[in-house]
C-alpha cells in the first residue's frame, strides 16, 4: 500500500534544502548500493555524514513526527537520517527490494517502511516517477515537492530514467512498532474510521470502545 502524505515540509524548507544542496558534492550513488542493486542504479548522492544533508535530514524527521497520518501509518519505532539523491539526464534505478537490515550509528535496524520525499517540482524533470509493484499492479508516483510517498520496503520497485532536467529527492527507511505489514494495515483503518467516527459523530461512546480496541491490538502486536 502507497500513502501519499502531503505537505511534509513548506515551500520555503524545500527552497532551503535545494540552497544547501547546491553547496554540496554530488558522489556517485552506487556507494551505498549492495552488489545486486549496484547493477540497476545510475544516480548521485550526497554523502551521509555532509552537514548540510544532516541539516536538511533532521529537518524532515521533525516534519514527519508532526504528521499525524505519517504517525498512523507507519507507527515509527526508529527513523533512518534521511538520505539525498539527484537523477541528471539518462540516470535511472532498476527494478529492486531495499535492503531488510541498513547498519547506522549506533547499531542496525530493520527496514520496514520505505519513503520518498520529493524536492524537485514534476515540472522541473521528465521521468523520474517512483514505481512500486504489489498484487495490484504497479503504482507510479510524481509529487509535487514537499510531499512524500510511504511504502512497504518488501516492495519491488524502481525509479524510471529522467530525460529532462534533475530529480532530486530525500529517500530512508522506518523500522515500525509493527513488524507485520497486515497488522500495520489493519490498525491505520482502524485508526482512520476512529478520526472520522470523531468528525462525523463527536463525543460518540462507539469512539471510545474502538479507541481501546485499537490500543489492545497496538499492545499485543508492538515490538519495543
Amino acid at each position: 500500500m502507497m500513502i501519499h502524505i502531503p505537505n511534509v515540509l513548506t515551500r520555503e524548507q524545500v527552497l532551503r534544502c535545494r540552497q544547501m544542496f547546491q553547496r554540496v558534492e554530488w558522489v556517485d550513488g552506487r556507494i551505498t548500493a549492495g552488489p545486486q542493486t549496484s547493477a540497476v542504479k545510475r544516480n548521485l548522492q550526497i554523502p551521509e555524514d555532509d552537514p548540510e544533508a544532516l541539516e536538511c535530514g533532521q529537518m524532515i524527521v521533525s516534519a514527519l513526527y508532526r504528521s499525524a497520518l505519517f504517525m498512523s501509518a507507519v507507527l515509527p519505532n526508529r527513523v533512518m537520517p534521511p538520505m539525498f539523491n539527484r537523477y541528471d539526464e539518462g540516470m535511472t534505478f532498476g527494478s529492486h527490494v531495499d535492503n531488510a537490515i541498513r547498519h547506522i550509528r549506533g547499531g542496525s535496524m530493520r527496514t520496514d517502511v520505505s519513503t520518498t520525499l520529493f524536492l524537485s517540482d514534476p515540472e522541473d524533470y521528465d521521468g523520474g516517477e517512483l514505481v512500486a509493484e504489489d498484487t495490484y499492479g504497479s503504482h507510479a508516483v510524481k509529487l509535487p515537492a514537499g510531499d512524500a510517498v510511504i511504502y512497504p520496503a518488501t516492495s519491488l520497485h524502481h525509479v524510471t530514467p529522467v530525460t529532462r532536467g534533475a530529480r532530486i529527492s530525500s529517500f530512508f527507511w522506518t523500522q515500525s512498532l509493527i513488524r507485520d505489514e497486515a497488522q500495520r494495515g489493519l490498525l491505520f483503518d482502524m485508526d482512520m474510521a476512529i478520526m472520522r467516527l470523531n468528525q462525523d459523530h463527536p463525543g460518540h461512546p462507539s469512539s471510545v470502545q474502538l479507541t481501546g480496541v485499537y490500543h489492545n491490538l497496538l499492545r499485543q502486536w508492538a515490538e519495543v
